[in-house]
């Protein structure tokens, strides 16, 4: 079995502690990556930590993360969609398909943000949703899929 836990971002993300600080903090990007990969390491999992501001590539990379004869797969996917959590079938068409435990994260409580942000497409895949504890969010999701993936070995 993969030990691979693939973290997917979504659009803007790689703009983070420069993009509305008050909203998301001014935590970058590759100080939450640094964060996700050794909280991975520490439960024996490898993280492979992606930002994408394409749609298409975030769902290729779903894609990517199902097991097959020639291809490993991933053990789980922890997933930011950022804006494309509220707008896109096309993702949630990928998770569906793709047979591993999903985690959707965000860095801001959607719930307390405007309407519009408050459904997310990509719930309807998700295992969980954790939001709202900036980019310690991640290292929690990591701590989850880790949980997850050791019951699916011991099921």
């Amino acid at each position: 079995m993969s030990r691979v836990v693939l973290i997917l971002n979504g659009p803007n993300l790689n703009l983070l502690g420069q993009r509305e600080p008050d909203i998301y903090g001014r935590t970058s990007l590759d100080d939450i990556k640094g964060a996700a990969t050794a909280r991975a390491k520490s439960h024996g999992l490898d993280a492979d930590f992606r930002q994408s501001n394409d749609e298409g590539e975030l769902v290729s990379w779903i894609q990517g993360a199902r097991t097959t004869s020639t291809n490993p797969g991933a053990a789980g996917i922890i997933i930011n969609a950022a804006a494309y959590t509220h707008t896109s079938v096309a993702i949630l068409d990928a998770l569906l398909a793709c047979g591993v435990p999903v985690i959707e994260v965000h860095l801001s409580n959607i719930f307390k943000r405007e309407e519009f942000r408050h459904h997310s497409f990509v719930s309807r895949a998700a295992t969980g949703v954790i939001c709202g504890f900036g980019g310690q969010g991640y290292e929690l999701a990591v701590d989850a899929m880790a949980q997850l993936i050791s019951k699916a070995k011991t099921a």
